[in-house]
């Protein structure tokens, strides 16, 4: 297969942003965990509490850092090899990152500081409020990032200017509150809460089964078991939503998910299990569900769902559009004091499809002249590779119901007082817990592949290809980085799951009486030298 830099340059940031996103999840859930177990300290005095704390913040601290490590590199890569596309959205992509930085990230990483260095010099309620501080810190960081990836999904609120050459923005309102944004971010989180609560759940399930630390054990399962309840549900609620807005937004990716080729009537069977065929542009086999697909993604009964064949003969039309339009930017760029009237209100009535005549630029150098083959293939080329994405979708929702029914049984046993049940009547539940800690994080990394594969071949939905937002490199240059970057991130990544292999073997410290609970017992009368310490 020819190497090109438009491949290599999407393999590199695909590999960075999915490696930056094995820890992501885990610290966005674990800060609200932390956050929870510690208002139970500081409600109830209990020290188990804070050890509790103390544990689950040093797994959550050595996560957090190598976070930031691998996520820095990811804002640089806008400049490095997407030159185009950060010269094209600069005024409105640079928004949301700027306002990530300044307001979350230094939120985050200020109180991070105090969390762990501030045991001693706060008191308990200076500093649960900067545990509290750390969580939100996350979770607004999520949100900023979220904003730029949902619109680069769902580019609202900004207008291209053609004199420029600049998308520029004429409603920050829109930005802020683009529904696909909003139901990515509340998704997006509520997956991050279940990769926590799983994670919680398997070490303490490994604990149990190890008989060791089991009062933390069992209360971080209690704690686990609600919180990854609860938002277990809610994933496949805001995941419900999601496809809502695929269906609204984003067509082509709704019907590659669902391996839709041709256009039903309503309401749209949903697929099950099918065997997508590429090249003859069909389906193999398909085991299908009467009505589901229509009632979940037009949440009605008479909504029809375009198929993949007339997205594409939609598309056509479109590219053709798109060719008046590239035709009269180049007018207007070749002499924008002079351009005249005519030429830019022909490029105002077509500047939503400018996009689309891109997409004849890999097959001709004048997509006013393409032939009836060259678009054809520019139509074709909006298809996303449909076997992977079917089934990328369907991991992520098996995981997902697994993960309800999984936090359900722990929710049970935590709330009825039977967690010394599993311990010893139903081990083979806490086996399964230990060996499903990874699934969590296959199921994010599922949903990413869907969320921005599933746009291809755009960088930005219908305005810009990914092909036309590359920098001016060689394929040696973004070979040599993506090398460096795999070797980097490879080393990370040991390093990340050795440090918590370590921690998690080690444990919780190990309890020691509270000094005001010595001399109370002196006082009592007992003798200094026989102070029992309470077992765990």
């Amino acid at each position: 297969m020819e190497l090109n830099v438009v491949d290599l340059s999407r393999l590199q940031f695909a590999m960075t942003a999915l490696y930056h996103f094995l820890f992501v999840p885990l610290t966005i859930g674990l800060s609200i965990l932390l956050a929870v177990m510690e208002t139970v300290y500081v409600m109830t005095g209990r020290e188990i509490w804070k050890r509790m704390v103390k544990f689950w913040g040093t797994l959550f601290g050595i996560n957090f850092v190598l976070g930031v490590a691998t996520g820095l590199t990811m804002e640089f890569q806008f400049g490095m090899n997407w030159a185009y596309f950060s010269q094209y959205v600069g005024d409105v992509f640079g928004a949301p990152l700027a306002i990530e930085g300044l307001m979350a990230f230094f939120l985050e990483a200020t109180f991070v500081g105090l969390f762990f260095f501030g045991w001693d010099k706060l008191s308990k309620r200076q500093h649960l409020a900067a545990t509290w501080a750390v969580a939100l810190g996350t979770n607004f960081s999520a949100l900023w990032i979220l904003i730029a990836n949902g619109w680069m999904q769902h580019p609202v609120g900004a207008v291209f200017n053609p004199d420029t050459m600049r998308m520029e923005v004429t409603s920050f309102f829109d930005v802020l509150f683009n529904p696909v944004a909003q139901a990515k971010f509340v998704h997006t989180v509520s997956a991050g809460y279940v990769t926590a609560a799983m994670f919680v759940l398997g070490v303490s399930a490994w604990y149990m089964l190890q008989g060791r630390h089991l009062q933390i054990a069992k209360r971080s399962m209690a704690v686990a078991a609600a919180f990854g309840f609860a938002s277990a549900l809610s994933v496949v609620v805001l995941g419900d939503e999601s496809g809502y807005e695929a269906n609204l937004n984003q067509k082509m990716k709704l019907a590659t998910i669902e391996a839709m080729w041709e256009t039903e009537p309503a309401p749209a069977a949903f697929n099950l299990v099918a065997w997508p065929d590429m090249e003859n542009r069909e389906n193999l086999f398909a085991i299908e569900v009467p009505y589901v697909m229509g009632l979940i993604a037009t949440r009605s009964l008479d909504t029809v769902i375009p198929g993949i064949n007339e997205l594409v003969d939609r598309s056509k039309d479109r590219i053709r559009q798109g060719a008046i339009a590239w035709d009269a930017l180049q007018k207007i760029r070749a002499n924008p004091a002079e351009a005249s009237e005519d030429i830019r209100e022909t490029f105002r009535q077509n500047a939503g499809s400018l996009g689309y005549g891109y997409l004849l630029l890999p097959y001709t150098d004048d997509p006013l002249t393409a032939t009836m083959e060259q678009i054809d293939a520019a139509a074709w080329s909006t298809v996303p590779n449909v076997f992977p994405m079917f089934y990328a979708f369907r991991i992520m929702v098996a995981c997902g119901f697994f993960f309800i029914l999984l936090t359900a049984v722990f929710f049970y046993y935590s709330s009825t007082g039977k967690l010394d049940v599993l311990r010893e009547k139903r081990r083979w539940i806490l086996h399964i817990t230990v060996w499903s800690i990874p699934l969590p994080w296959i199921a994010c990394e599922m949903g990413w592949f869907v969320a921005e594969y599933g746009r291809q071949p755009w960088i930005i939905e219908s305005m810009l290809p990914t092909s036309a937002g590359v920098s001016s490199l060689s394929v040696t240059e973004v070979l040599l980085t993506l090398a460096g970057f795999v070797i980097l991130y490879s080393t990370l990544l040991v390093i990340e799951i050795a440090l918590m292999i370590k921690y998690i073997k080690i444990g919780p410290e190990e309890h020691t009486p509270d000094k005001e609970a010595i001399p109370s017992a002196m006082s009592a009368g007992s003798a200094p030298r026989s102070i029992p310490v309470p077992a765990e």
